[in-house]
């Protein structure tokens, strides 16, 4: 999303086009330990691009589902799932949870979430 103060081209793409010069261009012309460093900078700005692309609708679903299980944050949730607390709405948590391991999945390598 372009940010009208900030013009063209926005964060996510410049990320992007460091990631394609480095997936390119520096990664062919490289080996051994700089080339592995290389990839791992690949794989960390496109884990950036993905973020700035779905991580405010990410939140936004995170922070209502949080909501509508009745917490603010993890850690009460986690407690009360510890106490036994919302046995009864497992199915709620279990979708929550769920959804939660997606968009993180999503950002950080969604290979992970391809058929094996």
């Amino acid at each position: 999303m372009a940010s009208e103060l900030h013009g063209v081209p926005d964060a996510r793409r410049l990320v992007e086009a460091v990631r394609e010069f480095l997936e390119r261009d520096v990664m062919a012309a490289t080996e051994g330990r700089v080339q592995f460093h290389t990839r791992v900078a690949v794989n960390v700005l496109g884990m950036i691009e993905r973020e700035l692309e779905w991580g405010r609708a990410q939140e936004a679903r995170y922070r209502d589902g949080l909501g509508a299980l009745g917490f603010n944050d993890e850690d009460g949730l986690a407690a009360a799932i510890r106490a036994g607390d919302i046995d009864d709405r497992l199915d709620d948590v279990v979708a929550f949870v769920t959804e939660t391991v997606r968009a993180r999945l999503e950002v950080a390598n969604p290979r992970y979430l391809e058929p094996s």
